[in-house]
């Protein structure tokens, strides 16, 4: 398939973790900066719960309510000038973005356990760097590996960067569905849009 090229909703639009059996190298991480070495990563999905990882498995975040805007917003300050009627621009300090997507949340998806038990759930905290994918879909795919029969039966565009999933806020609901928010640092350059 190839990029999106008509104006739609994303309602299928997913974000993925890489979840390999052992984790990355500082040479690896190093390493990853192409789009071959990222599709490997995204391979085969399994359960966010009791999956088995291995290499080339990733787990699909759920219930996602909604997501931030993605991308590396620009690093310009604003500097003001005595007398003028306008500020200088200048380049600032590049800061590495945080991104925080708001969650339906169910427990059972991010409870703690042993290991290859609640795989999304260990994650949380650990200080591991992993690879993240994001997927702008406008249709259901066959499934969500980076294939061209699963992810390629739609138009899509994806993005990868490497990251750490730092935290899990919870925001319990009265009249609603119970929320959280996932906040994930992003630790690399943002590469993309690449599609299946």
């Amino acid at each position: 398939m190839a990029h999106l090229n008509s104006i739609g909703a994303g309602m299928f639009t997913d974000m993925s973790i890489a979840s390999p059996a052992t984790d990355l190298t500082s040479a690896q991480i190093a390493a990853m900066t192409t789009e071959a070495l990222f599709v490997a990563a995204f391979a085969a999905e399994i359960p966010a719960v009791s999956g088995v990882e291995a290499a080339g498995t990733f787990i699909r975040v759920q219930n996602i309510r909604e997501f931030p805007a993605m991308g590396i917003p620009a690093n310009i300050v604003n500097v003001p000038r005595f007398g003028a009627r306008t500020s200088s621009q200048v380049q600032g300090q590049a800061d590495a973005p945080t991104t925080e997507i708001t969650l339906n949340y169910v427990a059972s998806d991010w409870a703690k356990g042993a290991a290859a038990v609640q795989v999304l759930g260990n994650m949380v905290g650990d200080g591991i760097v992993r690879a993240f994918r994001f997927t702008i879909l406008n249709n259901a795919p066959a499934a969500f590996g980076s294939k061209a029969a699963e992810l390629g039966t739609v138009p899509n565009t994806e993005f990868y960067f490497l990251g750490k999933v730092e935290a899990l806020v919870y925001n319990p609901q009265l009249t609603d569905a119970n929320q959280a928010t996932l906040t994930v640092s992003m630790l690399s350059e943002l590469y993309g849009g690449f599609t299946v």
